[in-house]
Order: structure tokens, then C-alpha cells, then sequence
């Protein structure tokens, strides 16, 4: 059972939220909180595998809880919800830690492979999603790491673009002719490299950095 906690400062899109993810056998809301700051209470009484994050709330934002929650609790993974017009504060929350990130609007399908993803330590990016964040920052082809990033080697970058375009670890394995223990180490290594824990900030960090293609 996945233990998730909602964060929102609107009723309405907490209450929601809560009606689909109890459709799920496998799924449990154990709380909800109205900002920042009380999902952090919370958070060390309820103890989620996986917290939904809104963005701007009042008392703590959104991006400043995920800074707290991933310095004491970085087990937990926590996914952004977001909406279309929120690329920036999205850039800078999967920066501070967020492992991925949600329209509202969701279908339900897409919500629950999200939750199930995070909880196994993956990150389902979907390209339709990710391509909102990286429109701006990546413009033109794919660069080499030399000419953008010399602290990647170019199986890193071919790992690290095929992450931003959604795939799992299943599928770049085979595309890339490796194993998924192999993808999983080139990861581990972007992540050093890059200063983060989490291959949606991995990803962030590359668009910011222009390593990402269209």
C-alpha cells in the first residue's frame, strides 16, 4: 500500500484528488495539509511514502517545503502538481528536490503511474508534460557534452535525453544496448555530477543547462 499525503491550499482540489486515488487498491490517503508548513507537521506524524505538492500556497510555498522535506525526510518522494502556467516555479521545484510533477487536470491513469513511479524511485516524465517546462530552454538540436557540459560523458547525455523524453529504465536499456543496472549507474552519475538526488531534477537542471534537444 502507497502511503500519499496531499498538499493544496484549495478544498476543492484536495477533495478531488482524494476521490480518484481511493479508487486504487493499492493506493491509501493517510493526510492532507493546506500549506507548507502543515504538511510538514504532518508529515512527521503520518509518515507518506509519497506527498503531492502545490506550488503557491500562503504561510510556506510549495518550493520552500520541498527544500525542508528533502533535507529531513529524503526518503519521501514528492511530486509537484502544477498547472499550465507554472513552468518556472515547476523548474525550480523539481531543482529543489521534487522527483516529478502533475497537471491538475490529470486523467487518472497518468495520476496513478505517477504515484507508482515515485514510490519505486523512478520518475514517469510524460514528453507531453516535460515539453511545456523545456520549450523555452532548449531550443535546436541536441549539443555533445563538450561543447555544453564536459563533466558528462556522452553515454551520461544519451542516458539523461532519453529520461526527458519519458523513457523508463526498461526501455533505454534496450535502446541503448546496456543493461538496466548500467542505466541505473549512468544516473546515479548525472546525479552527482549535477549536485541533485532525483532524475526529474537531473532533468531540470540539464534544460537550464541547454543539454536538452526538442
Amino acid at each position: 500500500m502507497i502511503r500519499v499525503m496531499i498538499t493544496d491550499d484549495h478544498l476543492i482540489v484536495r477533495e478531488g484528488l482524494r476521490l480518484i486515488l481511493e479508487t486504487a487498491d493499492d493506493v491509501e490517503v493517510v493526510g492532507e495539509a493546506v500549506d507548507g508548513a502543515e504538511c510538514l507537521e504532518l508529515t512527521k506524524k503520518l509518515n507518506p511514502q509519497v506527498i503531492l505538492m502545490d506550488l503557491q500556497m500562503p504561510r510556506m510555498d510549495g518550493i520552500t517545503a520541498i527544500g525542508h522535506l528533502r533535507n529531513d525526510f529524503p526518503e519521501i518522494a514528492i511530486v509537484i502538481l502544477t498547472t499550465y502556467n507554472e513552468d518556472d516555479l515547476m523548474i525550480r521545484g523539481l531543482q529543489a528536490g521534487a522527483r516529478g510533477y502533475l497537471l491538475k487536470d490529470s486523467s487518472r491513469e497518468n495520476l496513478l503511474d505517477t504515484i507508482h513511479a515515485a514510490a519505486k524511485g523512478e520518475t514517469l516524465l510524460k514528453p507531453e508534460i516535460l515539453a511545456r517546462v523545456l520549450a523555452p530552454r532548449s531550443q535546436g538540436k541536441p549539443v555533445s557534452p563538450t561543447q555544453a557540459d564536459s563533466t558528462l560523458t556522452e553515454r551520461e547525455l544519451q542516458v539523461l535525453q532519453l529520461a526527458a523524453k519519458g523513457e523508463r529504465n526498461k526501455e533505454m536499456a534496450y535502446k541503448l544496448g546496456i543493461t538496466e543496472r548500467t542505466v541505473k549507474a549512468h544516473l546515479q552519475s548525472v546525479y552527482q555530477k549535477f549536485g541533485v538526488d532525483s532524475r526529474a531534477a537531473a532533468v531540470a537542471v540539464a534544460a537550464g543547462k541547454g543539454l536538452l534537444g526538442t
